[in-house]
């Protein structure tokens, strides 16, 4: 049997170093004098907003939180970390599904303050790993430039990429990690380094959807982006009866249409809503449109289809005027902002073929009122792009929601694994990262497919004594 570093010097108590031993007060003042930013511990003020992320269930009570300014802060972290045998847990925009981004007793590495926004003459853009996509998205529009990722405002750009980052412009571009050239990380020996295709090209390979939190913590992403088109957005409420019928047109229709059309589907037992985006007119988009309706059977009961530019695209699927304004801020840790912490539980399965009945599937997940479930459209430059994002051939995403009140998380749990492990083969053993589930049945293989066995290599090469560990890390066999 072997043991790594780490987990020796936890076991083997004080030494004559001070190696090994817990941190005590001492020890924490040394690594706040390190930081240029706060280093806020229990009782000190700050601390009680500042512990808490966008899921309520994951309220801990972190050792301390340390809001790192610079890349030179987020090492000293590690170093400490490394040194004492710590649980260490970056934090970007705290939406990870399964409370990953804080720790109990550890030390949280809160990157909101390395939030810049930096669009280069040549299109580039530099991004801080604590930036929300909100801002991220004022800022490249601002600039005339657009990158595709995802809507909640309030999700940062660190844990999106890193782990795929599906999003409404995903089939005209790709996904939000195929636009990642490079990324400064500090890695678990506490180095900065610049990763590219020409220094490290197999830590981007990895950084390019293979998980946040198991290769080191990015402080800054440079991202290539693309001129930022005009886009006519769209949003049909069918009745809830019509959503067998609504799912089965879909599957069909989709995998059909031109890559400047993505869309996705909300079922429930009180939803069948189909809605997305297209890049161009609405004169083009809707006769399509109109032909879908048709398949479906049903007239919607609710139809809009805003022509905007991509800002104005952005701030139509958040819901909010002001992308980096208080409307569209967290309203959690102290923030003030008006988007609320989440109270529900969420899975995720890949639909890797049309479902054989798809009447089957929407029953399944009407049957419990509380459920909804979000379908996101693949194909496209998704199934053309080349990292560690394994679901290229996937038709769509399947998340599944289910709120935590009343009946509590226990049961709120059993309901999601029931139509996580319930549907068809067409779903096969697979989920999407960044919809992390901590009971998510032969996770690596349901998270990385194929690109299991190379993560690993990448992660025990890059963190062999498991500094990153937590229960679904690459570096745990």
């Amino acid at each position: 049997m072997t043991i790594s570093r780490r987990t020796f010097l936890v076991l083997s108590g004080a030494a004559a170093t001070g190696l090994g031993a817990g941190p005590g007060p001492d020890r924490w003042e040394q690594l706040r004098r390190r930081l240029t930013g706060p280093l806020l511990r229990p009782g000190d003020a700050g601390y009680e907003d500042a512990r808490h992320g966008f899921f309520s269930l994951y309220d801990h009570h972190p050792a301390a939180i340390a809001g790192c300014a610079r890349a030179e802060d987020v090492q000293a972290c590690v170093d400490f970390a490394a040194r004492y045998g710590i649980p260490v847990a970056a934090r970007s925009g705290g939406h990870s599904y399964a409370g990953y981004s804080t720790v109990d007793g550890g030390l949280v590495v809160d990157l909101g303050r390395l939030a810049g926004v930096e669009v280069r003459p040549d299109g580039r853009a530099v991004v801080g790993a604590g930036a929300r996509l909100g801002p991220v998205y004022e800022a490249l529009g601002a600039a005339g430039r657009a990158l595709p990722a995802g809507t909640c405002p309030t999700v940062g750009i660190a844990g999106l990429t890193l782990g795929g980052g599906i999003g409404v412009l995903g089939r005209a571009y790709g996904l939000t990690c195929d636009h990642l050239e490079s990324a400064r990380v500090v890695t678990a020996d506490g180095r900065l380094r610049t990763v590219s295709a020409l220094s490290e090209p197999e830590l981007l390979w990895a950084l390019r959807g293979g998980g946040g939190g198991n290769f080191g913590i990015v402080t800054s992403f440079t991202f290539r982006t693309v001129p930022a088109p005009d886009l006519t957005s769209f949003s049909l409420q069918f009745p809830p009866a019509a959503g067998a019928a609504l799912f089965a047109a879909w599957q069909d229709w989709q995998p059909r249409m031109p890559d400047e059309l993505w869309s996705d589907l909300g079922l429930g037992a009180t939803a069948a809503n189909f809605g997305g985006c297209f890049v161009g007119p609405r004169s083009r988009l809707t006769p399509i449109l109109d032909d879908f309706v048709r398949r479906v059977g049903s007239a919607p009961v609710g139809r809009e289809e805003p022509e905007t530019d991509f800002l104005g695209a952005m701030r139509y699927f958040a819901g909010c005027g002001d992308l980096s304004g208080p409307s569209c801020g967290p309203g959690w840790g102290g923030g003030g902002g008006g988007v609320q912490p989440g109270g529900y539980v969420a899975t995720s399965r890949m639909l890797m073929r049309p479902a054989a009945d798809p009447a089957a599937v929407v029953a399944m997940v009407s049957e419990d009122p509380v459920n909804y479930t979000i379908v996101d459209g693949g194909g496209g430059a998704i199934a053309r792009g080349d990292s560690a994002f394994p679901h290229r051939r996937a038709l769509a995403s399947f998340q599944f929601l289910h709120d935590v009140a009343p009946a509590g998380e226990a049961a709120a749990r059993r309901e999601i694994g029931r139509l996580r492990d319930g549907l068809g083969p067409e779903f096969g053993t697979t989920g999407y990262v960044n919809y992390l589930d901590p009971e998510m049945p032969d996770w690596g293989r349901a998270y990385y497919g194929a690109n299991l066995p190379r993560l690993r290599a990448v992660a025990r090469r890059y963190d062999p004594d498991g500094v990153f560990s937590f229960p679904q890390a690459l570096t745990r066999s």
